[in-house]
This record gives C-alpha cells, sequence and structure tokens, in this order.
C-alpha cells in the first residue's frame, strides 16, 4: 500500500468558534514579510556557515632561517610587521613579516639558546640566554648577515630565563634565580628583588602594561609572583597546583592576567583577589608552553606541547580555533600582531609561521560590496548560531588523529576521577567530605 504525505490543517482553526462568527481567515498582516522569510533566512545562516569553513584556510607563511627550535618571540612596540625571534642555536633574526623577510640576522648571539627577547627604544634589541649575558644589538635592516658586535653586554651569574623592558625608562627585568632590575647605562644590577621564602627558578617576568612600575613573574615551585620596583620587594605570591609556563598582562583590563599552566589549561586571574581565577579556558591536551594578548584584549593566543595553536575568546573557556600542520612540532612560543590580524608561532622544527587570526578573512583589497556581504553573513551566523544544524558547522574542527585521542583519553580520566570522589562522597559521613568548585582547586596558598 502506498503510503501518501498530506497536510493536515486542524478544522477548528478554519471554523467560526460560536454560531454567528465571522469564518475566520488565514492572512498576512504585514505585506512586506514574505510567509517563508524566516526558513529561507535560516539556509543563508547555513550557507554562511558553511561558505565560512570551506574558505578557513589559516596557514600563510613560513619564516626559515634557524636551525633549531624557535624558544622565543616579540613584537616591536609600535609598528605592525617588525617581529624578533631568537632559538635554540643561539642566533636571532629581525622578520619583515609583510615581505617575509630578514631585516636583520645575529648568527651567534649568545652560545646555548636565546631564552629572552625584548626591543628597547628604536632599533635597539635585548637579549638574554642561558650564557649568563645580557646583550644589547643594533638591529636596523641590513642588506647581508655579518658577525655583529653588541652594543652592550651585561654579564649576570646565573643563566637568565625571560627578559622584559620597562614601557618608557631604560629599565629592564631579568628572570634567573631571583628577578633583577637593570639599568641600560650601568653595567650592574640595580636591584634584586625576592620574596623572603622564594627558593625557585623564576622562569618568566613581565612588566604591567598600565601599572607599569608592576611586575609579574612565574617559577618553577608553581608560583605566581607581583612585585612592586618601587618599594622593591614582593607584594603577594601565590602558590598553585602546577607551575605556569608562561604569563601575558591584558592590554585593556590592568589587573588581569593570563597564565599558560603545565596542567594542559589557561587561567585568567584578577590581581586583587589571587584566591581564585576568574576564568578556565580548557582545551589543549599536553602542557601549554606559551600565551600571548590580541591588542584588542578581546581574545588571546596559546601554542602547547601538543603541536596545536588556539585562539581563544575572552571569558570563553571552551571550543577555541585550532591551528596545526603536519610539519609543525611542539610549539614554545605565540604572539599576536600589534593590528591582531595575524598570529605568529615558533615551533621545535625551527620554524616561524605566520596565521591569520580569522580563520576564513579574505586578504587584500575588498570592495564596499564585498565587505556587505561579509558583514551580513556575520550578523547571519550569529543571529542563528543556537540552531543545531548552524551551530554543529560553526564549531566543528578537524584535528589531527593523535590530539584527537589524547583529548577523548583525557575526557576519561576526568571523568573517572569525578566518579571516583562522587563515590568517596557518597561512602563518607554526612557532610565530611564537601564537593569542591573547580576554581577554588587551582590556588594551594596566597602568601602577603
Amino acid at each position: 500500500m502506498v503510503k501518501i504525505s498530506v497536510l493536515q490543517h486542524a478544522p477548528s482553526a478554519h471554523l467560526p468558534t460560536r454560531p454567528g462568527d465571522p469564518t475566520p481567515t488565514s492572512r498576512n498582516l504585514d505585506p512586506l514579510m514574505h510567509p517563508f522569510a524566516r526558513a529561507r533566512e535560516r539556509i543563508r545562516a547555513l550557507n554562511a556557515a558553511k561558505m565560512d569553513r570551506i574558505f578557513a584556510k589559516p596557514f600563510i607563511a613560513s619564516l626559515e632561517g634557524h636551525i633549531d627550535a624557535v624558544e622565543v618571540l616579540c613584537r616591536k612596540p609600535g609598528t605592525v610587521n617588525t617581529i624578533a625571534s631568537g632559538s635554540w642555536d643561539g642566533g636571532v633574526i629581525v622578520h619583515n613579516i609583510a615581505e617575509r623577510k630578514h631585516s636583520h640576522q645575529v648568527q651567534g648571539a649568545h652560545k646555548g639558546k636565546v631564552s629572552g627577547l625584548c626591543f628597547a627604544d628604536g632599533n635597539r634589541l635585548l637579549s638574554c640566554g642561558v650564557d649568563s649575558n645580557i646583550k644589547l644589538w643594533d638591529v636596523s635592516p641590513q642588506d647581508e648577515v655579518s658577525q655583529q658586535k653588541p652594543l652592550n653586554v651585561f654579564a649576570g651569574k646565573s643563566p637568565f630565563n625571560s627578559i622584559d623592558h620597562h614601557r618608557s625608562d631604560s629599565l629592564f627585568a631579568t628572570a634567573s634565580n631571583i628577578v633583577q632590575i637593570w639599568d641600560e647605562t650601568k653595567s650592574a644590577a640595580i636591584s634584586n628583588l625576592t620574596f623572603p621564602t622564594a627558593t625557585e627558578t623564576v622562569t618568566a617576568v613581565r612588566f604591567n602594561l598600565a601599572e607599569t612600575s608592576v611586575l609579574g613573574s612565574i617559577g618553577s615551585d608553581r608560583s605566581f609572583t607581583l612585585y612592586d620596583i618601587r618599594t622593591g620587594k614582593a607584594e603577594r605570591r601565590v602558590i598553585m597546583q602546577m607551575r605556569s609556563n608562561a604569563l601575558s598582562w591584558s592590554p585593556t583590563f590592568p589587573t588581569s592576567v593570563l597564565l599558560a599552566s603545565e596542567d594542559h589549561n589557561l587561567y585568567t586571574f584578577d590581581v586583587r583577589n589571587l584566591a581564585s581565577p576568574t576564568n578556565i579556558y580548557k582545551a589543549h591536551v599536553a602542557a601549554v608552553m606559551s600565551c600571548d594578548w590580541s591588542p584588542t584584549g578581546l581574545e588571546f593566543v596559546s601554542g602547547g606541547w601538543d603541536r596545536t595553536v588556539r585562539i581563544w575568546k575572552e571569558g570563553h573557556g571552551t571550543n577555541p580555533e585550532v591551528y596545526h600542520t603536519k610539519r609543525m612540532q611542539r610549539v614554545s612560543s605565540s604572539i599576536f600582531t600589534a593590528d591582531a590580524r595575524f598570529v605568529l608561532s615558533g615551533s621545535d622544527d625551527g620554524n616561524v609561521r605566520i596565521w591569520k587570526a580569522k580563520a576564513s578573512e579574505k586578504l587584500g583589497i575588498i570592495t564596499a560590496r564585498e565587505r556587505a556581504a561579509i558583514e551580513y553573513r556575520d550578523s547571519l551566523k550569529d543571529r542563528w548560531k543556537h540552531d543545531q544544524e548552524v551551530g554543529k558547522i560553526s564549531r566543528t574542527r578537524h584535528l589531527p588523529k593523535p590530539v584527537h585521542q589524547a583529548s577523548k583519553l583525557k575526557r576519561t580520566m576526568l571523568e573517572a576521577q569525578r566518579v571516583k570522589e562522587e563515590r568517596r562522597r557518597k561512602h563518607t559521613r554526612a557532610g565530611a567530605s564537601k564537593p569542591k568548585a573547580e576554581r577554588k582547586k587551582i590556588v594551594l596558598t596566597e602568601q602577603a
């Protein structure tokens, strides 16, 4: 027997409710609204989401030149296209990313790896390494590679792990077994900053972008410490569950600091209340090695040992944008460019890669008509993001098989841990074992 699909209407909707009432008529009261307008808009939103994924080709170029792992990247303040990279081979290269070429190269800048880079004013670059030296270089554009002598050498007593320059003064801070403040005009450190009970190796140090006398550092004993160079001492210190590998201050919210942790997560803290993080960002499946805020303060980039680069929206702890290539190895450094349009990553394979911050963005000249179409498609995707199909297409990201398998295993382990805690609570005396919020588990103790 053949089934015939028919349209069914409730007879009550087309009959008068009481005897003598007029027969109801179905009509569209708004002559400008088409009866299928909503359905058509949904199809357009679906097509916009599909086009977004079709044209998502984030990789732009690879900048070569290093013969070993790229350890550190830094951007030049006040410019859009100049970045510097330091490698395990001891070399420093200044890249012009617009022209995709080297504007300056220093071979053998340090013996051993270059562990920190930062620009001083003008064309001067500070570098530090595990050879216990800080060197000041003139990195004006040059045509050929030559053996260059530094403008100044500052000798330290122990290997340096990080360096950062003051926003306006001729001061810079270094991280070794202690945090030291240096003046460009003096050959020795002008002050040593340390917490009275600290015995850690300081792995990274950064000046606050707004309150330039405030300094943040992370250490190998799982600590995050705040210093004030006006008082010359450590103000506050927190010990966390696992150690942090990188920190970055928000450019738009001065009290917010981002930490990249060994436990595969990223945390944002408000330094006025360090008892618990304001947000937890979960997606990496290995230690997060680097992080950097976008100049807009609306997103940030992270790179980790799972060989992926991820771009997060501020306040959204899951579903980041994921970038990866077949040849890219463990990512040890990642930064945004000053115009927030591009992301750069440095990895163990010795390449500095340039990515689009928005994967499907069209590069080059965009006409007014194209711009209007792009904005219309974006507004459609935003309006229909809660639709099941549109949302699924927008969220889905292809992952390399090892990363996908690792994320499945990680989910299984976390679920097993949750079940174990639940059962333990179930079999203890009522009220003896209270559940603890995830954010409350991160910080073990706070010292002031």
